[in-house]
Protein backbone atom coordinates (compact mmCIF):
# COMPACT_ATOMS: atom_id res chain seq x y z
CA UNK A 1 0.00 0.00 0.00
CA UNK A 2 1.48 3.26 -1.19
CA UNK A 3 1.65 6.35 1.60
CA UNK A 4 -0.01 8.71 -0.60
CA UNK A 5 0.98 11.73 1.02
CA UNK A 6 -1.31 14.49 0.60
CA UNK A 7 0.10 18.15 1.25
CA UNK A 8 -2.20 20.50 3.53
CA UNK A 9 0.03 23.49 4.01
CA UNK A 10 3.52 24.76 2.54
CA UNK A 11 4.49 28.35 3.89
CA UNK A 12 8.12 30.09 4.24
CA UNK A 13 9.36 30.13 7.95
CA UNK A 14 11.45 33.34 8.62
CA UNK A 15 14.27 33.70 11.13
CA UNK A 16 12.97 34.82 14.47
CA UNK A 17 15.96 37.83 14.50
CA UNK A 18 17.63 39.82 11.45
CA UNK A 19 20.77 38.22 10.28
CA UNK A 20 23.60 39.47 11.78
CA UNK A 21 25.89 39.70 8.44
CA UNK A 22 24.49 40.69 5.00
CA UNK A 23 26.35 38.38 3.31
CA UNK A 24 28.75 35.15 3.59
CA UNK A 25 31.61 34.14 1.13
CA UNK A 26 31.10 30.72 -0.39
CA UNK A 27 34.60 28.84 -1.01
CA UNK A 28 35.86 27.32 -4.00
CA UNK A 29 34.42 23.84 -2.34
CA UNK A 30 31.03 25.44 -2.55
CA UNK A 31 30.65 26.07 -6.03
CA UNK A 32 32.11 22.95 -7.10
CA UNK A 33 29.64 21.23 -5.42
CA UNK A 34 26.22 20.39 -7.52
CA UNK A 35 23.14 22.30 -6.71
CA UNK A 36 21.19 19.42 -5.00
CA UNK A 37 19.63 18.93 -1.56
CA UNK A 38 21.91 17.08 0.98
CA UNK A 39 18.79 15.36 2.70
CA UNK A 40 17.97 12.73 5.34
CA UNK A 41 14.52 11.22 6.34
CA UNK A 42 13.39 10.72 9.98
CA UNK A 43 10.77 8.47 10.84
CA UNK A 44 10.03 8.60 14.71
CA UNK A 45 7.37 6.77 16.48
CA UNK A 46 4.35 8.51 18.28
CA UNK A 47 3.98 7.34 22.02
CA UNK A 48 0.61 6.82 23.73
CA UNK A 49 -1.07 9.86 24.66
CA UNK A 50 0.81 12.36 22.02
CA UNK A 51 0.53 15.62 20.70
CA UNK A 52 -2.27 16.50 17.88
CA UNK A 53 -0.24 17.27 14.96
CA UNK A 54 -1.34 20.70 14.74
CA UNK A 55 0.65 21.34 17.91
CA UNK A 56 3.50 18.95 16.90
CA UNK A 57 4.08 20.95 13.70
CA UNK A 58 2.99 24.84 15.72
CA UNK A 59 6.37 23.64 17.58
CA UNK A 60 8.32 22.57 14.78
CA UNK A 61 7.79 25.77 12.96
CA UNK A 62 8.09 28.08 15.91
CA UNK A 63 11.86 26.41 16.90
CA UNK A 64 12.63 26.51 13.34
CA UNK A 65 12.56 30.28 13.10
CA UNK A 66 14.68 30.24 16.46
CA UNK A 67 17.35 27.78 14.64
CA UNK A 68 17.71 29.76 11.74
CA UNK A 69 18.48 32.90 13.60
CA UNK A 70 21.28 30.95 14.37
CA UNK A 71 22.24 29.52 11.30
CA UNK A 72 20.93 32.67 9.22
CA UNK A 73 22.64 32.28 6.44
CA UNK A 74 20.13 28.84 5.58
CA UNK A 75 17.29 31.62 5.21
CA UNK A 76 19.66 33.47 2.42
CA UNK A 77 19.97 33.26 -1.00
CA UNK A 78 22.83 32.18 -3.31
CA UNK A 79 23.85 35.21 -5.42
CA UNK A 80 26.99 34.44 -7.72
CA UNK A 81 29.57 33.36 -5.24
CA UNK A 82 27.97 34.37 -2.05
CA UNK A 83 24.84 34.28 0.06
CA UNK A 84 22.95 37.34 0.30
CA UNK A 85 22.18 37.04 4.21
CA UNK A 86 18.60 38.41 3.60
CA UNK A 87 15.78 36.37 5.88
CA UNK A 88 14.04 35.60 3.16
CA UNK A 89 13.36 32.21 5.07
CA UNK A 90 12.69 28.05 4.79
CA UNK A 91 10.11 26.50 3.19
CA UNK A 92 8.11 24.31 5.50
CA UNK A 93 5.62 21.69 3.79
CA UNK A 94 2.87 19.92 6.02
CA UNK A 95 1.57 16.54 5.02
CA UNK A 96 -0.58 13.83 5.92
CA UNK A 97 -1.53 9.96 4.94
CA UNK A 98 -3.72 7.43 6.36
CA UNK A 99 -0.96 4.57 6.36
CA UNK A 100 0.27 3.14 9.87
CA UNK A 101 4.20 3.97 10.31
CA UNK A 102 4.74 0.32 10.87
CA UNK A 103 2.61 -0.65 7.63
CA UNK A 104 4.90 1.75 5.45
CA UNK A 105 8.29 0.26 7.25
CA UNK A 106 7.23 -3.04 6.94
CA UNK A 107 5.58 -3.28 3.34
CA UNK A 108 7.35 -0.43 1.20
CA UNK A 109 11.10 -0.15 1.24
CA UNK A 110 11.20 -3.10 -1.36
CA UNK A 111 11.45 -0.03 -3.53
CA UNK A 112 13.50 2.92 -2.45
CA UNK A 113 11.05 5.44 -4.54
CA UNK A 114 8.75 5.07 -2.86
CA UNK A 115 10.45 7.48 0.36
CA UNK A 116 10.70 10.01 -2.67
CA UNK A 117 7.15 11.55 -1.57
CA UNK A 118 8.51 11.89 1.85
CA UNK A 119 11.05 15.00 0.30
CA UNK A 120 9.98 19.01 0.13
CA UNK A 121 8.49 19.33 -3.47
CA UNK A 122 10.87 21.67 -5.96
CA UNK A 123 8.43 24.21 -7.56
CA UNK A 124 9.25 26.25 -10.08
CA UNK A 125 11.45 28.58 -9.74
CA UNK A 126 13.02 27.28 -6.59
CA UNK A 127 16.67 25.64 -6.94
CA UNK A 128 19.42 24.46 -4.82
CA UNK A 129 21.62 26.58 -6.31
CA UNK A 130 19.73 30.06 -5.52
CA UNK A 131 16.48 29.76 -2.71
CA UNK A 132 15.30 27.66 -0.86
CA UNK A 133 18.61 26.62 0.68
CA UNK A 134 16.53 24.81 3.50
CA UNK A 135 13.23 23.06 2.72
CA UNK A 136 11.64 20.81 5.42
CA UNK A 137 8.71 18.28 4.96
CA UNK A 138 6.86 17.02 8.20
CA UNK A 139 4.47 14.08 7.13
CA UNK A 140 2.17 12.73 10.02
CA UNK A 141 1.11 8.94 9.35
CA UNK A 142 -2.27 7.48 10.05
CA UNK A 143 -3.88 7.06 14.10
CA UNK A 144 -1.27 8.89 15.43
CA UNK A 145 1.11 6.25 14.83
CA UNK A 146 4.31 8.24 13.62
CA UNK A 147 5.66 11.25 12.02
CA UNK A 148 8.70 11.83 8.90
CA UNK A 149 10.73 14.78 9.39
CA UNK A 150 12.50 15.79 6.31
CA UNK A 151 15.55 17.94 6.12
CA UNK A 152 16.72 18.95 2.82
CA UNK A 153 19.69 21.41 2.62
CA UNK A 154 21.25 22.70 -0.31
CA UNK A 155 25.04 21.33 -1.15
CA UNK A 156 26.37 24.55 -2.53
CA UNK A 157 26.45 25.53 1.75
CA UNK A 158 26.41 22.44 3.31
CA UNK A 159 28.01 18.66 3.34
CA UNK A 160 26.42 15.94 5.75
CA UNK A 161 28.28 16.83 8.58
CA UNK A 162 26.65 20.26 8.13
CA UNK A 163 23.10 18.83 7.53
CA UNK A 164 23.73 16.58 10.83
CA UNK A 165 24.46 20.16 13.25
CA UNK A 166 21.73 22.10 11.73
CA UNK A 167 19.23 19.16 12.12
CA UNK A 168 20.51 18.65 16.12
CA UNK A 169 20.34 21.98 16.89
CA UNK A 170 16.43 22.44 15.30
CA UNK A 171 15.55 19.42 17.54
CA UNK A 172 17.18 20.89 21.03
CA UNK A 173 15.09 23.85 20.69
CA UNK A 174 11.95 21.85 19.65
CA UNK A 175 12.85 19.59 22.43
CA UNK A 176 13.07 22.32 25.11
CA UNK A 177 16.01 20.48 26.44
CA UNK A 178 18.00 22.57 28.99
CA UNK A 179 20.81 20.51 29.79
CA UNK A 180 21.88 20.14 25.79
CA UNK A 181 23.82 23.57 24.99
CA UNK A 182 22.26 25.52 21.97
CA UNK A 183 24.76 24.90 19.13
CA UNK A 184 26.45 28.48 17.72
CA UNK A 185 27.57 27.31 14.53
CA UNK A 186 30.60 28.60 12.47
CA UNK A 187 30.35 28.87 8.74
CA UNK A 188 33.82 28.53 7.97
CA UNK A 189 33.64 26.88 4.16
CA UNK A 190 36.16 29.32 3.03
CA UNK A 191 38.32 29.37 5.72
CA UNK A 192 40.38 26.35 4.22
CA UNK A 193 39.38 26.76 1.09
CA UNK A 194 39.51 29.94 -1.28
CA UNK A 195 36.85 31.56 -2.53
CA UNK A 196 36.72 31.43 -6.75
CA UNK A 197 38.02 33.98 -8.94
CA UNK A 198 35.09 35.74 -10.57
CA UNK A 199 36.14 33.90 -13.63
CA UNK A 200 35.70 30.54 -12.62
CA UNK A 201 32.93 28.33 -14.09
CA UNK A 202 32.21 25.31 -12.10
CA UNK A 203 32.80 22.07 -13.79
CA UNK A 204 29.13 20.25 -14.84
CA UNK A 205 27.43 17.67 -12.67
CA UNK A 206 28.26 15.29 -15.49
CA UNK A 207 31.87 15.54 -14.56
CA UNK A 208 31.48 15.91 -10.84
CA UNK A 209 29.19 12.87 -10.06
CA UNK A 210 29.58 10.31 -13.29
CA UNK A 211 26.03 10.83 -14.62
CA UNK A 212 25.22 7.93 -16.68
CA UNK A 213 21.49 8.46 -17.50
CA UNK A 214 18.45 7.47 -15.42
CA UNK A 215 19.94 5.23 -12.45
CA UNK A 216 18.54 2.88 -10.13
CA UNK A 217 19.01 3.06 -6.27
CA UNK A 218 19.12 -0.10 -4.08
CA UNK A 219 19.61 -0.31 -0.11
CA UNK A 220 21.66 -3.23 1.06
CA UNK A 221 21.82 -3.80 4.87
CA UNK A 222 25.34 -5.58 5.59
CA UNK A 223 24.38 -7.19 9.08
CA UNK A 224 27.62 -6.87 11.65
CA UNK A 225 28.10 -10.45 11.67
CA UNK A 226 28.46 -10.65 7.91
CA UNK A 227 30.29 -7.08 7.89
CA UNK A 228 33.14 -9.50 10.69
CA UNK A 229 33.16 -11.68 7.47
CA UNK A 230 34.36 -9.59 5.16
CA UNK A 231 36.84 -7.89 6.97
CA UNK A 232 38.60 -11.04 7.18
CA UNK A 233 38.31 -11.63 3.72
CA UNK A 234 39.37 -8.37 3.01
CA UNK A 235 42.42 -8.03 5.28
CA UNK A 236 45.97 -8.49 3.85
CA UNK A 237 49.61 -8.47 5.25
CA UNK A 238 49.85 -4.23 4.97
CA UNK A 239 46.28 -4.19 6.22
CA UNK A 240 45.46 -6.98 8.76
CA UNK A 241 42.48 -5.28 10.13
CA UNK A 242 40.48 -2.88 7.32
CA UNK A 243 37.76 -1.22 8.33
CA UNK A 244 34.05 -2.12 8.21
CA UNK A 245 33.98 1.18 5.48
CA UNK A 246 37.35 -0.10 3.79
CA UNK A 247 35.79 -3.76 3.51
CA UNK A 248 32.57 -2.43 2.43
CA UNK A 249 33.03 0.52 0.01
CA UNK A 250 36.11 -2.23 -1.61
CA UNK A 251 33.15 -5.13 -2.04
CA UNK A 252 30.91 -2.18 -3.50
CA UNK A 253 33.38 -0.90 -6.11
CA UNK A 254 34.28 -4.61 -6.80
CA UNK A 255 30.59 -5.82 -7.82
CA UNK A 256 29.81 -2.50 -9.40
CA UNK A 257 32.84 -2.35 -12.05
CA UNK A 258 31.83 -6.11 -12.17
CA UNK A 259 28.60 -5.05 -13.30
CA UNK A 260 29.84 -2.42 -15.85
CA UNK A 261 31.79 -4.70 -17.45
CA UNK A 262 29.77 -7.40 -17.98
CA UNK A 263 27.74 -4.75 -20.01
CA UNK A 264 30.31 -3.02 -21.99
CA UNK A 265 31.41 -4.46 -25.31
CA UNK A 266 35.19 -3.45 -24.12
CA UNK A 267 36.21 -3.33 -20.26
CA UNK A 268 36.64 0.39 -18.89
CA UNK A 269 39.14 1.50 -16.65
CA UNK A 270 37.50 2.19 -13.33
CA UNK A 271 37.68 5.04 -10.89
CA UNK A 272 36.44 5.63 -7.17
CA UNK A 273 36.49 8.76 -5.25
CA UNK A 274 35.86 8.78 -1.12
CA UNK A 275 35.01 11.77 0.37
CA UNK A 276 36.80 13.10 4.03
CA UNK A 277 35.59 14.89 6.83
CA UNK A 278 38.06 17.50 7.29
CA UNK A 279 36.44 18.14 10.94
CA UNK A 280 37.77 14.77 12.01
CA UNK A 281 40.99 15.63 10.43
CA UNK A 282 41.66 18.80 11.78
CA UNK A 283 42.27 20.07 15.52
CA UNK A 284 39.03 21.42 17.17
CA UNK A 285 40.87 24.46 18.08
CA UNK A 286 41.66 25.03 14.49
CA UNK A 287 38.75 23.92 13.02
CA UNK A 288 35.35 23.87 15.03
CA UNK A 289 33.34 20.48 15.04
CA UNK A 290 29.94 22.13 14.74
CA UNK A 291 31.83 24.02 11.53
CA UNK A 292 29.31 24.75 7.88
CA UNK A 293 30.25 24.33 5.26
CA UNK A 294 31.62 21.77 2.49
CA UNK A 295 34.45 21.07 4.55
CA UNK A 296 35.99 17.73 2.70
CA UNK A 297 38.62 16.62 0.94
CA UNK A 298 38.51 13.38 -0.68
CA UNK A 299 41.37 10.31 -2.37
CA UNK A 300 40.78 8.40 -5.01
CA UNK A 301 41.96 5.20 -6.52
CA UNK A 302 41.99 4.15 -9.97
CA UNK A 303 42.17 0.32 -11.68
CA UNK A 304 42.67 -0.66 -14.97
CA UNK A 305 40.80 -2.30 -17.90
CA UNK A 306 42.20 -5.65 -16.87
CA UNK A 307 42.62 -5.31 -13.06
CA UNK A 308 40.83 -8.32 -11.48
CA UNK A 309 39.97 -6.03 -8.83
CA UNK A 310 41.35 -8.49 -5.55
CA UNK A 311 39.11 -7.43 -2.27
CA UNK A 312 42.49 -7.23 -0.03
CA UNK A 313 44.38 -5.32 -3.08
CA UNK A 314 41.64 -2.68 -2.96
CA UNK A 315 41.87 -2.14 0.67
CA UNK A 316 45.55 -1.61 0.88
CA UNK A 317 45.64 0.83 -1.79
CA UNK A 318 41.97 2.68 0.06
CA UNK A 319 44.32 2.56 3.67
CA UNK A 320 47.15 3.80 1.77
CA UNK A 321 45.70 6.54 -0.24
CA UNK A 322 43.40 8.11 2.73
CA UNK A 323 46.55 7.90 5.20
CA UNK A 324 48.62 10.47 2.38
CA UNK A 325 45.72 12.95 2.68
CA UNK A 326 45.78 12.54 5.89
CA UNK A 327 49.70 13.19 6.42
CA UNK A 328 49.72 16.08 3.88
CA UNK A 329 46.72 18.13 6.30
CA UNK A 330 49.00 17.14 9.20
CA UNK A 331 52.09 18.42 7.99
CA UNK A 332 50.28 21.08 6.58
CA UNK A 333 48.92 22.65 9.95
CA UNK A 334 52.05 22.10 12.12
CA UNK A 335 52.82 25.38 14.00
CA UNK A 336 49.17 26.51 13.58
CA UNK A 337 47.19 25.72 16.45
CA UNK A 338 44.40 28.52 16.17
CA UNK A 339 41.45 28.66 13.88
CA UNK A 340 42.59 32.23 12.60
CA UNK A 341 46.05 30.47 11.22
CA UNK A 342 44.30 28.02 9.27
CA UNK A 343 43.67 30.76 6.51
CA UNK A 344 47.91 31.84 6.44
CA UNK A 345 48.57 27.76 5.67
CA UNK A 346 49.41 25.99 2.32
CA UNK A 347 46.41 23.83 3.01
CA UNK A 348 43.57 24.74 1.13
CA UNK A 349 45.89 25.45 -2.17
CA UNK A 350 47.37 21.50 -1.77
CA UNK A 351 43.69 20.11 -0.98
CA UNK A 352 42.94 21.42 -4.35
CA UNK A 353 45.34 19.98 -6.15
CA UNK A 354 44.17 16.55 -4.52
CA UNK A 355 41.07 18.04 -6.36
CA UNK A 356 43.19 18.88 -9.77
CA UNK A 357 44.69 15.74 -10.27
CA UNK A 358 41.11 13.67 -9.36
CA UNK A 359 39.46 16.18 -12.85
CA UNK A 360 42.51 15.00 -14.50
CA UNK A 361 41.43 11.16 -14.69
CA UNK A 362 38.05 12.29 -15.57
CA UNK A 363 37.59 10.58 -19.26
CA UNK A 364 34.60 9.54 -21.15
CA UNK A 365 36.05 5.67 -21.40
CA UNK A 366 36.61 5.69 -17.56
CA UNK A 367 33.50 4.59 -14.93
CA UNK A 368 33.50 6.80 -12.19
CA UNK A 369 31.84 5.71 -8.75
CA UNK A 370 31.50 8.16 -6.00
CA UNK A 371 31.18 7.10 -2.49
CA UNK A 372 30.86 9.00 0.92
CA UNK A 373 30.03 7.54 4.54
CA UNK A 374 27.97 8.76 7.23
CA UNK A 375 29.34 6.20 9.56
CA UNK A 376 30.19 7.40 13.20
CA UNK A 377 27.88 10.81 12.70
CA UNK A 378 25.02 10.07 14.92
CA UNK A 379 21.86 10.82 13.17
CA UNK A 380 19.66 8.25 15.21
CA UNK A 381 20.66 10.24 18.28
CA UNK A 382 18.33 13.36 16.96
CA UNK A 383 15.29 13.50 19.39
CA UNK A 384 12.67 16.53 18.35
CA UNK A 385 11.32 15.87 22.00
CA UNK A 386 9.68 12.31 20.62
CA UNK A 387 12.15 9.98 21.53
CA UNK A 388 15.19 9.02 18.66
CA UNK A 389 13.65 7.92 15.26
CA UNK A 390 12.79 4.63 14.57
CA UNK A 391 14.59 4.62 11.26
CA UNK A 392 16.86 7.35 9.31
CA UNK A 393 16.16 7.16 5.31
CA UNK A 394 17.47 9.01 2.20
CA UNK A 395 15.72 9.77 -0.80
CA UNK A 396 18.47 11.97 -2.67
CA UNK A 397 17.95 9.72 -5.49
CA UNK A 398 15.03 10.71 -6.35
CA UNK A 399 16.48 14.68 -7.18
CA UNK A 400 19.38 13.07 -8.45
CA UNK A 401 18.54 10.32 -10.24
CA UNK A 402 21.11 9.72 -12.85
CA UNK A 403 23.90 10.17 -10.33
CA UNK A 404 26.35 6.86 -9.69
CA UNK A 405 27.38 6.53 -6.10
CA UNK A 406 27.23 4.33 -2.42
CA UNK A 407 26.72 6.21 0.87
CA UNK A 408 27.09 4.16 3.55
CA UNK A 409 25.09 4.93 7.23
CA UNK A 410 24.72 2.55 10.23
CA UNK A 411 21.47 0.92 11.18
CA UNK A 412 20.29 2.45 14.27
CA UNK A 413 22.06 -0.86 16.74
CA UNK A 414 25.38 1.29 15.71
CA UNK A 415 26.49 -2.19 13.90
CA UNK A 416 24.68 -2.85 10.76
CA UNK A 417 25.73 -0.90 8.25
CA UNK A 418 22.87 0.63 5.39
CA UNK A 419 24.54 1.46 2.04
CA UNK A 420 22.47 2.81 -0.57
CA UNK A 421 23.87 2.15 -4.25
CA UNK A 422 23.05 4.18 -7.16
CA UNK A 423 24.09 2.54 -10.74
CA UNK A 424 22.60 2.77 -14.17
CA UNK A 425 19.92 0.30 -14.80
CA UNK A 426 21.68 -2.63 -16.90
CA UNK A 427 24.34 -2.57 -14.09
CA UNK A 428 22.00 -2.43 -11.58
CA UNK A 429 20.13 -5.37 -12.84
CA UNK A 430 23.52 -7.71 -12.71
CA UNK A 431 24.81 -6.19 -8.90
CA UNK A 432 21.72 -7.00 -7.78
CA UNK A 433 22.24 -10.82 -8.69
CA UNK A 434 26.35 -10.52 -7.38
CA UNK A 435 26.57 -13.46 -5.31
CA UNK A 436 29.90 -11.73 -4.00
CA UNK A 437 27.94 -9.00 -2.37
CA UNK A 438 24.82 -11.33 -1.80
CA UNK A 439 27.01 -13.46 0.68
CA UNK A 440 27.48 -10.17 2.95
CA UNK A 441 24.25 -8.08 2.33
CA UNK A 442 20.53 -7.91 1.89
CA UNK A 443 18.65 -6.06 -0.77
CA UNK A 444 15.89 -3.55 0.83
CA UNK A 445 14.78 -5.10 3.31
CA UNK A 446 11.77 -3.95 5.64
CA UNK A 447 12.31 -2.53 8.62
CA UNK A 448 10.22 -4.01 11.67
CA UNK A 449 9.28 -1.99 14.76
Amino acid sequence: MEAKLEVVGREVIKPASPAPHDRLQLSFFDVSCPAVYVSTIFFYQSVAGGESPEIISGKLKSSLSETLSRFYPLAGRIEGFSISCNDEGAVFTEARTDLLLSDFLRNNLDDTNNLGEFLPTIVPGESAGTWPLLSVKVSFFGSGSGVAVTVAISHQICDAASLLTFIQSWATANGESNDIAVTTPHFTGATIYPPPHNSFQAASMEDLCGLKGKCITNRFVFKSSKIADLKRKAASESVPVPTRVEAITSLIWRCATNASRSNSVAAKSTLMTQSMDLRLRIPPNVLSRDAIGNLQSAFFLKEGAESEMEIGKIVAEFRKAKEGVNEMIEENLQGYNTAGAITDTTLGQNLLSVMGNFFSELKPDIDLYTMSSWCKKPFYKVDFGWGTPVWVGSASHTIYDNMVYAMLMESKDGEDVEAWVGLPKQDMLMFVRDQDLLTYAVLNPPVLI
